[in-house]
Formats: C-alpha cells, structure tokens, sequence
C-alpha cells in the first residue's frame, strides 16, 4: 500500500539512471530536476535506501503548499499531521534554503516551521511544557521555490553515497554515487574484464564488483530512519535478508584498478577488503602509458587528472596523449572517460562516439564514450 510520496534526490544530470533504478524496484518515478519523485510504504523506504546506487539521499515530502506570508508558512504547516512521523522525545532540527521566493530569509523560514510543528504536537500530544527532544533524529527541511514551500523529511541520514567502505582516500575522491552512475552509463556486464587505470582510493573498481555481483550498496551501513519507531524493525529485517538472497556473491569477477601512485594502491586494497571484496579486484601500480591486456571486449572507465591548474596542464595533456596511444591497442574495448578539460579529445586523438554532461561535485564535466564493437554471438 503507498501510503508516502518519496523523493529520492539526484546529481544534476542522473535523474534518468535514478529514475531506472527506482523503476528497477518497482515502482513509477516521475523525473524533475535533481529529483525522482515516487509513492511508497514503509518497505518502499528500506528498499530504497539500500539499493539505489546514485541517488543522493531518500525523503518523504511531508507537504507541499505555497506560502507567500509568514502567517501562511505557519499555518499551512502546523496544519500537516506531523504526529504521525515525529515522537514526543524526538529531536528534530529544522534545516532550509530559499530560491525566487518573497519568504527569502531562510533562517526565520526555519524558525516559523519549527514554532508550527511543536504547536502541533503540543496538541497532538496534549503537552503545555517544552519538548526535551532526546529521542530519535528527524531531520526536516523547508524548501521554498518561486513561493511554493516544500517540506520534508530525511529517511537516510548520512549520504547514500556513504557506504561504509572507505577507510582512506586521496585528495580529491570521487563518490561513490557519481562512480556508480558512470558504470551504469556504461555497456559493462559482469561477465566483462573491467579496468579503472586511474582508480585513485578504488571506489570506481570497488562499485563495479558490488554492480557485478549485485550486492545492496547500503547493506553495510545504516540509516536515520532505522531508529523511528513507526517503522517496523522487522520491514528492515526482510530487506535486509532479500537484499542478502539478490546477492550473487559467486559471480566471478576480472575487475583491476591501476594507478601511478603506490600510496593509493595501498589505500585502495584496504578500501576493497573493508567493502568485503579484497579478493576480487586487482590492484596495480602502473602508469596509463603501461596499459595492456589480452582480454577482449572489455572495458575501460576512467577518472583521469583535469589540469585545472595552468601548471598541470602540459603534463595532463601529454598524459591523455599517452591514455590515447595505450587505449587505441585495446581495439574490441569500449572506452568511458570523465574530465572536465575540454580540449580532451584533440589531446587524445579521436573525438567520441557519445559526449554527456555530469558534475563531479561543482565541477562540470564531459563523460566521453568510446564504443567498442560488438561481441560475436556465441
């Protein structure tokens, strides 16, 4: 039974894959920018905070309403059944943000709302004291868009791309979110060789084994909303274990991260025993210039430097001279590569089959699709 309209928020520009993924679950998402908007029961709430590889985090819209007055953003949201999320002991901080709204000051926006929930509860609970707020974490959020105020409430806590895995990184990591959707774009399937030449702390390597072997992303960690009591332990429970019946951990894998630096090739190992997949993915300290493999239709994903500083740039661009020297003797592979240096394709020698816009974090970016051909059929 749908009893909440979730949202599940999104990177500008992978809606669609979230959309897929929250369709894949079985359910009908409607795409907007930076979101996926789906109905869903308690199950829907478990299922989704464990499985969706690149959706940023999981809300449920408590209410939607437009609020041009103090007065209205009050009443409107005092007037929303608030008792049925939120405990007599919970703790629930109030977060916000203002875009072409006349209710432009974010920090009494979040004031009013919190001043309208405790007024409701205080009837709901029939309370004349003050709210002690010790127990469990519910994080609201008042959202306002060109006058129309959207509130929500956070199912996930910490990010979803926090998967519990990463003991140490690099300097400038990748999520594991945005390294999820650039497998997801991709025409790799388990039964591939898969290669990250530049696989930094391991996270694109590490999240191709969970796709290939179809391990929940967030089997490993936890989330706010396992603490509400309105959300039965045992719903959790049975998502867990049909998370863990999915799982196909005999899949065999040839998965091999490689990267100039021996530091992160040792953070990488132990980032990939953490996740429980040490045994799985190869690791190796090798320049890009190095890269060889006898395997055929594979394929290669990679996160090369941008040069985004001037001092960088000659060697940068020497290097995807290079990445385009050892990628071309990989003749049956297919080839993904994200950087946000436009000039790329000049330096590496042929332009791409597909080019698609993707931010790594405020960075924009260019993923370049090389397709390979085609498998015979066996």
């Amino acid at each position: 039974m749908s009893k909440y309209e979730l949202i599940a928020t999104a990177a500008m520009g992978l809606e669609a894959l979230v959309a897929r993924e929250v369709k894949e679950l079985g359910y009908e998402g409607m795409t907007e920018n930076g979101r996926v908007t789906f109905k869903g029961d308690e199950k829907a709430i478990a299922k989704a905070n464990l499985w969706l590889r690149t959706a940023d985090r999981i809300k449920i819209k408590a209410g939607e309403f437009k609020a041009y007055s103090f007065d209205e953003l009050f009443e409107k949201t005092k007037a929303l059944p608030w008792e049925n999320f939120l405990p007599e002991d919970s703790e629930f901080p109030v977060s916000g943000k203002s875009v072409k709204s006349k209710l432009f000051s974010v920090s009494d926006c979040q004031a009013i709302v919190k001043k309208a929930i405790v007024e409701r509860l205080k009837t709901a609970y029939r309370r004349t004291s003050r709210f002690e707020e010790t127990g469990p974490l519910v994080k609201i959020e008042v959202s306002l868009l060109k006058d129309v105020a959207t509130l929500t409430i956070d199912t996930s806590g910490a990010g979803l791309h926090k998967r519990g895995y990463r003991a140490g990184q690099g300097e400038a990591p990748l999520k594991e979110t945005l390294a999820a959707s650039l497998i997801l774009l991709t025409n790799w399937t388990a039964e591939k060789p898969f290669i990250d030449p530049f696989c930094g702390s391991g996270t694109i390597p590490i999240e191709a084994a969970l796709i290939g072997q179809n391990i929940a992303p967030g089997f490993n960690r936890e989330f706010v909303s396992e603490q509400w009591g309105w959300i039965p332990e045992k719903v959790w429970n049975e998502a867990r274990m049909e998370a863990e019946d999915l799982a196909n951990y005999d899949q065999p894998l040839e998965i091999l991260g490689s990267d100039i630096d021996h530091r992160m090739i040792k953070i990488a190992e132990g980032n990939a025993f953490e996740a429980g997949l040490g045994d799985l993915i190869s690791f190796k300290q090798m320049q890009v210039r190095d890269l060889t493999s006898d395997k055929q239709y594979g394929v290669v994903v990679a996160n090369p430097p941008y040069g985004e500083r001037l001092g960088d740039r000659p060697a940068v661009e020497n290097m995807y001279k290079e990445m385009g020297a050892a990628f071309d003797k990989l003749e049956t592979w297919s080839k993904y590569i994200l950087t946000a240096h436009e000039g790329f394709e000049k330096f590496y020698g042929k332009p791409a089959t597909k080019k698609r816009k993707l931010f790594n974090g405020f960075i924009k970016t260019d993923y370049y699709q090389y397709w390979g051909p085609r498998p015979p059929r066996v």
